[in-house]
């Protein structure tokens, strides 16, 4: 292994001799890359193509005690340390540009305690690894809605999707996890372990440490689900948002209905007249017997034009991967989000002014309904706040062409300020590269400061910090 230069906290460039890279080396299971190993130029690529980074070294850990040596190695040499689970931030926080980057990918075990009804699952795990494993019991880990998505950055922001507002958020769900510290230390963080770690990580992110394997409570689903897709003429939006917004939240907790306004996919049940044609998608999981469960989806099929649909029961690990074509690696992606204090007629309003012009034909405009059980946490329980409002908003822009971007983050950034008014903080898992001050808009006041003083403990020098980050006060 030759000499090379890695980036370090201080912006500049440390030079590694090659013993000390063959002595990391010889202590370590996996496998180091830099730029020239066969294999670095696909390892070091994440899902959100905006970002082409190109660490100095990445560190592909196999177990716990690789990613120790990696961030002793990291801690001595000061350098510049990512940390890539499933890689699927928007933000591209994954990478690093020249410095150390920490690969989970391989580190995917999941293992299940059917009768605890509990899941031991590995910080590289993808959501899917989860639903195969937890399916063969009929489980399933309140999580996220597709299967390419990593569990470690999803639960440590805090994790919603179809069956949250029943179970509720991944971090209601985590029991314990397995950290390495900034100081290399293995501990655990739960309840009655580093409860302070425990609280911080369950919303916080990756600012305190790496989590290199999770419990969580599982919910048992059986393996269908009563779900599908309601297509509306998008002609027709504002009158089938005002319903909804006042609909939904009349819902018992069983029943999950989102929206999603974008250019309609060729999906097998839509005429291919339909195809590429601006809709308002409704899609749906209900957690109970399925005729109760049509008869609560009756008044949206009948509101206003349907298109298609596709209604029924599906296998739960195929409607949990039934997502995952519209948003495959590789594409550009730029997202704005806000927590909406409601869905009213002028913020309605904007949403189909800017839908109406979507810049690309993969742009989407993403409206999950919240409330149900997340809600009825106390806010201080975990570091996830904004629990109590009833809708996020996701501006979900995605293109392919360089030549697109400033018309693409333009439409982006326009359409997020113009719904700024109706809106309450963010969700820290939809935010792009947006600053310290948007940073504390996903959390309360007494929650950043909270969360801070866990940084001043875990990782006062900051070692980790790319991520959102917390920074030591």
């Amino acid at each position: 292994m030759n000499t090379i230069q890695i980036k370090n906290n201080g912006g500049g460039q440390t030079t590694v001799a090659a013993s000390d890279l063959e002595e990391f080396q010889s202590g370590f299971r996996g496998d180091l890359f830099h730029a020239g190993t066969h294999g670095y130029d696909t390892i070091r690529k994440i899902w959100n193509g905006m970002f082409d980074r190109k660490p100095g070294l990445v560190a592909r850990c196999v177990g716990t005690s690789d990613v120790i040596r990696a961030v002793n190695f990291g801690r001595e040499n000061d350098l510049e340390m990512s940390v890539k689970g499933g890689g699927h931030n928007s933000a591209g926080t994954a990478v690093t540009d020249g410095g150390l980057m920490i690969d989970l990918s391989l580190m995917r075990r999941v293992t299940v305690n059917r009768q605890a009804k509990t899941a031991r699952v590995d910080g590289g795990c993808l959501l899917g690894d989860v639903d195969y494993e937890t399916q063969l019991h009929g489980l399933a880990v309140s999580a996220g809605i597709v299967s390419h998505t990593g569990v470690g950055g999803l639960a440590l922001g805090g994790g919603f999707g179809w069956i949250s507002r029943k179970y509720g958020l991944s971090v209601d769900n985590m029991i314990s996890a397995e950290v390495v510290t900034a100081e290399g230390a293995v501990v655990t963080a739960s309840a009655t372990e580093n409860p302070d770690l425990f609280w911080g990580i369950r919303g916080g992110g990756g600012n305190f440490g790496i989590v290199t394997a999770f419990e969580f409570r599982c919910a048992e689903i059986g393996t269908e689900v009563y779900s599908g897709l309601i297509v509306k003429d998008f002609s027709n939006a504002r009158e089938y948002m005002r319903f909804h917004r006042d609909y939904v939240r009349g819902l018992p907790d069983e029943m999950t209905v989102w929206m999603v306004a974008r250019h309609a996919p060729p999906l097998p049940f839509l005429p291919e007249t339909v195809h590429g044609k601006m809709v308002v998608i409704v899609p749906f999981v209900w957690l109970g017997d399925p005729a109760e469960g049509a008869k609560l989806i009756k008044p949206i099929q009948e509101k206003t034009e349907t298109l298609g649909e596709g209604l029924g029961m599906h296998p739960w690990v195929g409607w949990q991967s039934g997502f995952d074509g519209l948003v495959d690696h590789g594409a550009r992606n730029y997202w704005k989000s806000h927590h909406l204090k409601d869905l009213s007629d002028p913020c309605i309003d904007e949403i189909i002014e800017f839908a109406g012009r979507l810049p690309s034909e993969e742009c989407e405009v993403f409206i999950p309904h919240m409330e149900g059980a997340p809600s009825r946490v106390a806010e201080g329980e975990t570091a996830f706040a904004h629990r109590n409002l009833p809708f996020v908003l996701n501006i979900h822009t995605r293109w392919r062409e360089v030549a697109d971007d400033e018309k693409c983050l333009q439409w982006a950034r326009n359409f997020h300020e113009s719904t700024q008014p109706f809106a309450q903080g963010v969700y820290v898992n939809f935010l792009s590269q947006e600053g310290e001050d948007r940073i504390k808009e996903a959390y309360t006041d007494a929650v950043w400061h909270r969360l801070v003083d866990v940084k001043n403990k875990w990782d006062p020098q900051n070692r980790f910090h790319m991520n959102q980050n917390i920074k030591p006060g």
